[in-house]
This record gives structure tokens, sequence and C-alpha cells, in this order.
């Protein structure tokens, strides 16, 4: 089955080998997100709630390159540094998502690239007639 690079500079560009996503047939791995300005490619601050946003508007941006958007992920993975902020993850992922929501799985971590305190990767299933 034949696969499809997703590239877009509207989320940041990998800082590694892999790509923002691949589409296989339906399916959209999106790779893991940190929270980057796609722009400087630099992290936003250290502020837990500006990461987390951050993070999602990446998501949301490697989504619509793939031809979806936040509402077809069906899993999610979120690494966090430290797992009392998992409250305002919830939080602000009711700004981002409805229901319903995806499957969702939160790891603590020991670090994170670029000292960042949050990544979220997951995976996207597109409807028949938004497949490209």
């Amino acid at each position: 089955m034949p696969k499809t690079i997703i590239h877009t500079l509207q989320a940041p560009q990998a800082i590694g080998t892999y790509s923002q996503a691949i589409k296989i047939d339906h399916t959209v791995y999106l790779s893991g997100q940190i929270p980057l300005d796609p722009v400087t490619m630099t992290l936003i601050g250290n502020d837990i709630r500006a990461q987390i946003i951050q993070v999602f508007m990446n998501l949301q941006a490697v989504c619509e390159a793939a031809g979806g958007d936040l509402s077809d992920i069906v899993k999610l993975n979120v690494y966090l540094t430290d797992l009392t902020h998992f409250p305002i993850v919830n939080e602000i992922m009711a700004d981002f998502f409805s229901e319903p929501y995806p499957a969702r799985a939160a790891i603590g971590v020991a670090a994170l690239p670029k000292g960042a305190q949050i990544e979220v990767d997951g995976i996207m299933i597109l409807e028949e007639q938004e497949y490209h």
C-alpha cells in the first residue's frame, strides 16, 4: 500500500529523521508535536498552558495538511514531564476537541526534546470522501 508523506510549513519542521505525518489509505499517523513556534522553531516559553495550546495548534496544522482536522483523531498519546499538569491538558483539550473524544493515553516522562513539558502524537482516520 503506498504511503504519502504529509508536510506543512504551518507546523514545526521535523528536527530529526521523521516526517510530520504519514498517510496510508485512510489512516494518518501523526508524529509527536512539541510546543515549537513553526516560524521561529523555538519553544513557546515555560508556561504549561501556552505549551499545551501550541501543541494542539501544531497538531491541527498537520491534520489539515493531511486533509482532516482534530475531530478525525481517534487516538492520542500525551507525554508530560509533570503529570500534575494533566488536568490542564483536559481543560485545554475541551477547547480543541468535542465528543466523541479520541482514545487517549497519558504518560509521564523524564524529559522531552528541546526542554518541552508536553508532547502529543496521534492517529487520524479520514472519511472516504476526504481522502485524496
